[in-house]
């Protein structure tokens, strides 16, 4: 069995933003990622990483060219199969935590598990397990707004891996933290991500932690290559 565990091929995404202007955001996109590789995506501001991200992770679809996700092609696909990988195949986090604030941090990791039919016993028992590899099961019970920021984001991390998915995006995951911060937030990401061996890819800004993933590829003029590792 391959360990290819997303493929992109000649992914193109053009929005119209008033005729006759049309913006051509992705032009041919290609990108694989297997298991246990960890890429970083570096892009400026406006060129199109939100986007190929959604590509990547079923939230949206290209007006041409195939994603395929374990080797299963996601052309036509219907809604409700899309929405199950996106619940137990593939993990999502972005710049801010998105924590639900009426529940507390460990009840923000459990609800996924039990939205994918894990029993309560066994879905509380991962959650503080996650909790603890990346250093805040002392906070559990404590609601997003008790928590600094990088506590914060190292819940939704967190809670973006319950479901055990094969695929982590992540969108600027720590460019809302300042640089002491981020760099131990994102320290705890890479470990988690390498205990459990899943692919990820992760947008940034930061060249320093873009350097720390194996490699990098980046995102301009709506097309996508791969650089010497910095």
């Amino acid at each position: 069995m391959s360990d290819l565990v997303l493929e992109l091929s000649g992914i193109r995404k053009t929005y119209n933003v008033g005729l006759p202007n049309e913006v051509q955001v992705l032009r041919g996109i290609d990108l694989k990622i297997k298991a246990g590789e960890v890429v970083a995506l570096v892009a400026p501001s406006g060129a199109g990483k939100s986007t190929l991200l959604h590509m990547a992770g079923l939230l949206d679809t290209p007006d041409a060219g195939d994603v395929t996700f374990g080797g299963q092609n996601m052309q036509g696909l219907n809604d409700w199969k899309r929405t199950g990988l996106r619940r137990d195949d593939i993990g999502f986090v972005y710049q801010f935590h998105h924590l639900l604030p009426e529940f507390t941090a460990i009840e923000n990791i459990v609800l996924p598990q039990l939205a994918a039919g894990v029993g309560r016993k066994a879905a509380h028992e991962r959650a503080f397990d996650l909790l603890g590899r990346v250093g805040v099961a002392e906070r559990a019970d404590h609601r997003p707004a008790a928590l600094s920021g990088g506590e914060a984001q190292r819940v939704a991390f967190c809670r973006a891996l319950a479901n055990g998915p094969r695929l982590l995006l992540g969108d600027e995951p720590t460019g809302n933290l300042d640089p002491t911060t981020s760099d131990q937030v994102f320290g705890a990401l890479m470990d988690l991500v390498r205990s459990t061996g899943l692919a990820a890819v992760i947008a940034t800004h930061n060249l320093e932690l873009a350097a720390r993933m194996d490699r990098v590829v980046r995102l301009g003029a709506g097309v996508l290559r791969n650089e010497p590792h910095i």
